[in-house]
């Protein structure tokens, strides 16, 4: 269900939010670990009350700004995994360009920093482009040696990209599963069950309350400035990553030093 309301600056917005629960390798990740207090979700937050980090006027990164986030675990690599329809591309930002587009990408993040990552070869829009953020406000905590295969999902929908281009604002937030309650079904790293949510409730909030949120995706139409000035702010300070380089035919992933 989608949400519409009309704001003075614009003469039409419409944002939606969703919440992405990480299934698959990551849900059985929690299960098998439920003895571990880091992978365990915190005791559910009252939705009306909203979450103390976040509201859904605060733009990326301002929740690491926060006195409460200090004791969080920032400036660590993550395995984040893109994928989107068939065919789209998506990629990071590397010097003065991208790094090479793939339809599959994988790559260390670090968290508590926000990424600007582009998406290219959209269905139905050629030659068009998206600029979407992810901000990682958390980590995952797979058996040692095994971080690039339990990466976290960023699984975007055809719909979401159309919405996007018709100047809409999508939210996802992601979050890990409570192993107490998640359903245990194995499925494929591509697989979600996006939940749509109205605007009047707190997203983060309401994810806190199903498991662990660990990221937040925000997909809209804004495009790089042209002035070269202006592009450091736009790609939040170029945070560095690392390539995953995927080895098909051993089935495993490697994390570039």
């Amino acid at each position: 269900m989608k949400h519409f309301f009309f704001n003075k600056r614009w003469e039409h917005a419409v944002t939606s939010f969703r919440l992405l629960a990480v299934s698959s390798c990551l849900a059985l990740v929690a299960m098998m670990m439920a003895s571990t207090s880091d992978v365990l979700a915190a005791d559910p937050l009252p939705i009306n009350n909203g979450h103390p980090l976040y509201h859904r006027m605060l733009p990326p990164g301002a929740i690491w700004a926060s006195p409460h986030a200090t004791q969080m675990q920032q400036s660590t690599f993550q395995p984040v995994a893109f994928s989107g329809p068939e065919g789209t591309k998506f990629s990071l930002p590397l010097g003065a360009g991208f790094a090479e587009e793939e339809s599959e990408l994988m790559a260390g993040l670090m968290v508590g920093a926000v990424y600007r990552f582009r998406i290219t070869n959209i269905p139905q829009s050629v030659g068009v482009e998206l600029y979407p953020t992810v901000e990682l406000i958390g980590k995952l905590n797979p058996p040692p040696g095994k971080e690039t295969l339990f990466p976290i999902p960023i699984n975007l929908s055809e719909s979401d990209l159309l919405n996007a281009l018709d100047g809409n604002l999508v939210t996802r937030v992601i979050y890990l599963e409570d192993p107490q309650t998640a359903v245990p079904l194995a499925k494929e790293r591509q697989d979600d069950r996006p939940i749509d949510i109205p605007l009047d409730q707190d997203a983060l909030a309401t994810a806190d309350s199903l498991g662990r949120p660990i990221a937040i995706v925000r997909l809209g139409s804004k495009s790089p400035p042209r002035v070269a000035e202006l592009q450091q702010a736009f790609y939040f300070g170029y945070p560095s990553w690392a390539p995953i380089y995927q080895d098909t035919s051993v089935q495993e992933t490697v994390l570039a030093p």
